[in-house]
């Protein structure tokens, strides 16, 4: 695309509005009182979703990118939101998942009636429209600088969901993810700031006809690459997620695993088939995909050891991300049409969302698990799943999800994969996702077992569960599932703008 021909188009302001909505509640959060953010949430989440919705049509009617060119003045002078499939199909999951969070932290972020105001509520909900705000400008962003500062409006979003109850353990956690946070960020920036040395521009597209494979480049993109793997958590710069994706409460732990990770591997991705192409040789490729694989078998090993629960599902979020690195080894063929390519990134793209969903519930059913026994060591769980039949079943379809059982989005997303694999002749991958799969399917049926334990060890519940707030996890368990069912012809929409 040449600079002359980028111009706002007809639906441009949708991506405005978009990324701009959400700081309008953080504006109006700071003028209304405490005990009416909740309310002011109410209005800022249905009007998001519908945003989400109707950029995604926007984008699917017209069959190719929506623009909107800030201030008139086109790359590389000024810069330029850009709406493809892939960044409508992540706003459009991102605002699902961030509408039913809404949903399910009401009982958690409600200020108490009749006492006095509390901070977290408060500071909560602020936290949720600043992760909303930093996702869509993640996702829409056209400039590489520019997806940097939205990197790190996520992070200074998200560390401090980590810590919201003040706890030492969670206080040293969000620490700890600050610095792997921090690494990152002068990783990336670095790498940046030698691509625009040797081609003074940072727009996306201007760098895929500018850029070429050489030394510097290949450095730069390496530097990048590094310091977004380690916001992505990937092996071996994991460290770091489990203790923060475990102490932080369970709205927050689930928008961490569900979404913010998913930001910067979002960006990995524009980088080595959108900004650069031409340096996603076979080696490159190749060990992104053993990176992956050393998350699935480790985060898995690691998930079947733990005691509690939610570290069983933070160690598990670990191997499930790996899964989405195998678009290195099996999609590095897309610019050039190879069939089997186009496979493997509709699924790597389906294992996104459908871990997104299941994730998030699953992280919401085992918040809802210690709010009623006031633990989650899964040997004292003792047949609770008979008292909350809806938790565990949300926890049942989202575990069968990861584990990839039929019909739901995560064994389409695998078997696609697995598809890929072996007409690629790779199928050293097939390999690792065939043992991830039985793995998962361990720690998730060790977990399933406890939970349906005879009757005569059901503990007694330490507080009462809220019907919605299981029907909250209840729903995004369903749509983990819908995905495997969803026709993939209509998929298409992943390759516009490609």
């Amino acid at each position: 695309m040449s600079t002359a021909s980028v111009a706002t188009t007809s639906s441009g302001y949708l991506l405005v509005l978009a990324v701009m909505w959400p700081v309008i509640g953080i504006l109006l959060s700071f003028v209304v009182s405490g005990r009416q953010i909740e309310r002011l949430a109410w209005i800022v989440l249905p009007v998001g979703l519908v945003i989400a919705g109707a950029t995604l049509i926007a984008v699917t009617q017209a069959g190719q990118s929506q623009i909107y060119v800030v201030g008139n003045w086109a790359p590389p002078l000024g810069i330029a939101l850009r709406a493809d499939g892939i960044s409508v199909a992540m706003m459009m999951a991102t605002a699902i998942v961030i509408c039913v969070t809404g949903v399910f932290a009401h009982g958690e972020f409600s200020q108490p009636p009749g006492g006095p105001e509390e901070r977290a509520p408060v500071v909560f909900w602020v936290l949720l429209f600043a992760i909303w705000s930093a996702l869509n400008a993640l996702v829409l962003g056209s400039d590489l600088f520019n997806l940097y500062v939205a990197l790190e409006l996520l992070t200074f979003a998200a560390v401090p969901l980590v810590c919201l109850k003040g706890k030492k353990e969670t206080v040293e956690a969000a620490l700890r993810y600050m610095l792997f946070a921090l690494i990152g960020s002068v990783l990336y920036l670095l790498g940046a700031a030698m691509i625009y040395g040797a081609y003074g521009t940072l727009d996306i597209r201007l760098l895929s006809e500018r850029g070429h494979a050489e030394p510097a480049t290949l450095i730069a993109a390496s530097l990048m690459t590094i310091g977004l793997l380690a916001k992505t958590a990937l092996v071996p710069l994991h460290l770091w997620l489990p203790p923060a994706h475990a102490g932080a409460p369970a709205p927050g732990s689930a928008m961490l695993s569900a979404l913010v990770v998913k930001g910067s591997f979002f960006v990995i991705i524009r980088i080595w088939f959108d900004a650069m192409p031409d340096l996603l040789s076979f080696r490159a490729a190749q060990l992104l995909g053993a990176l992956g694989a050393a998350a699935i078998l480790l985060g898995s090993v690691l998930a079947l050891r733990q005691q509690r629960l939610k570290l069983l599902i933070a160690y598990s979020t670990i191997a499930q991300i790996g899964y989405l690195f195998f678009v290195f080894p099996l999609a590095a063929g897309l610019a050039t049409g190879v069939a089997w390519s186009g496979i493997a990134w509709t699924a790597s793209w389906l294992q996104l969302f459908s871990h997104a969903f299941a994730k998030a519930a699953m992280f919401m059913a085992a918040g809802l698990i210690a709010e009623a026994l006031g633990h989650d060591r899964i040997a004292e769980l003792g047949g609770i799943g008979r008292k909350l039949p809806i938790t565990m079943l949300a926890f049942a379809l989202s575990g069968l999800s990861l584990v990839g059982v039929p019909p739901s989005g995560g064994f389409s997303a695998k078997w696609l994969l697995l598809l890929a694999t072996v007409m690629e002749g790779q199928w050293w991958w097939a390999v690792v996702i065939v043992l991830g799969g039985l793995l998962a399917g361990g720690y998730i049926f060790m977990v399933l077992g406890r939970l349906l334990a005879s009757p005569t060890e059901v503990p007694a519940l330490q507080a009462p569960v809220s019907r919605w707030r299981e029907c909250a996890a209840l729903s995004l368990a369903i749509c983990a599932v819908l995905l495997g069912i969803w026709p993939l012809q209509s998929s298409d929409f992943l390759f516009i703008g490609r």
